[in-house]
């Protein structure tokens, strides 16, 4: 595969999953990420074949590649739940999510681990997640789950590089497993991206722990919250506590070629203007 950047952005489905890529285009995207149901709610309408059909016709139209388009699950999941029943729900949640990807031709699922609620053990809860993961693959086939790195917000898991590994580790068939890498939540959790040098570091310690085989999406965004401040809050590229040293490093350095970095920033209406300025980067 050609190896280049695919950049865009979280864009907005509004009256139907085959908005999304003609947002994206519109968009001067390479990527984008989207979700394929409300995500704040349970239940949604099964996808009509028309929304498939359009969706399918639109990627091929504007240029997206499975591998270019990152879809996110709902935020009420909760695969590492430490109650029986909300675990049950979270799963069969999760299944239906991967199998709209399935339906949509998708590759990917990013989704948050979950959280132990401050009632069960970390690990107990990283052992509950992995066990989510392989009862949805078991069920499922093509869609690769991906784990997003947390803040480390309240009893969130997957905030340090250890914790994903031991998911990743608990996960049967590795081939459909992988992590999403959100530079804001890693700014946050208290890995330094503000330099060259502490880039270098920080991804390092991800290959040393996770490995980059792994990768299959990244967020970009900046963080209002300092270093380690465990505060999930994205601001504009180069308007927070990260710069744009972080950014500049990204897109210059091949590990980050042929995954979808979609941002989740804060001002949609410059999101073009970013786009264009991480496209920049990468030329440089």
């Amino acid at each position: 595969m050609l190896q280049r950047k695919f950049v865009g952005a979280h864009v907005s489905a509004a009256g139907g999953v085959e908005n999304a890529p003609l947002n994206a285009h519109k968009l001067g995207a390479s990527a984008f990420a989207l979700f394929t149901k409300n995500q704040r709610q349970w239940n949604a309408k099964p996808l009509t074949e028309k929304n498939i059909q359009l969706f399918k016709e639109r990627c091929e139209e504007f240029g997206f590649a499975p591998e270019q388009i990152l879809p996110h699950d709902s935020y009420l999941i909760n695969l590492g739940h430490p109650e029986t029943e909300a675990l049950e729900k979270s799963r069969n949640a999760f299944i239906d999510e991967i199998e709209r990807c399935m339906q949509l031709g998708l590759d990917r699922l990013n989704f948050h681990p979950g959280s132990h609620l401050r009632t069960i053990s970390e690990e107990e809860c990283a052992e509950k997640v992995a066990e989510s993961i392989n009862l949805a693959l078991d069920r499922t086939e093509g869609v690769i789950a991906v784990i997003e790195n947390t803040a480390g917000q309240g009893s969130n898991m997957g905030w340090n590089f250890e914790q994903l590994a031991i998911m990743i580790d608990g996960v049967n068939d590795k081939s459909r497993v992988g992590v999403c890498i959100d530079t804001c939540h890693t700014f946050a959790a208290g890995y330094d991206l503000r330099t060259y040098e502490a880039c270098e570091k920080t991804f390092a310690e991800f290959e040393r722990l996770v490995g980059f085989q792994y990768l299959k999406g990244m967020h970009l965004n900046d963080s209002k919250g300092a270093l380690g401040s465990r505060k999930d809050r994205h601001h504009s590229l180069g308007e927070g506590e990260i710069g744009w040293e972080c950014f500049r490093y990204i897109m210059q350095d091949p590990r980050f070629n042929n995954v979808p970095m979609v941002l989740e920033t804060i001002d949609e209406t410059i999101w073009a203007d970013e786009i264009q300025a991480l496209y920049r980067l990468a030329r440089k």
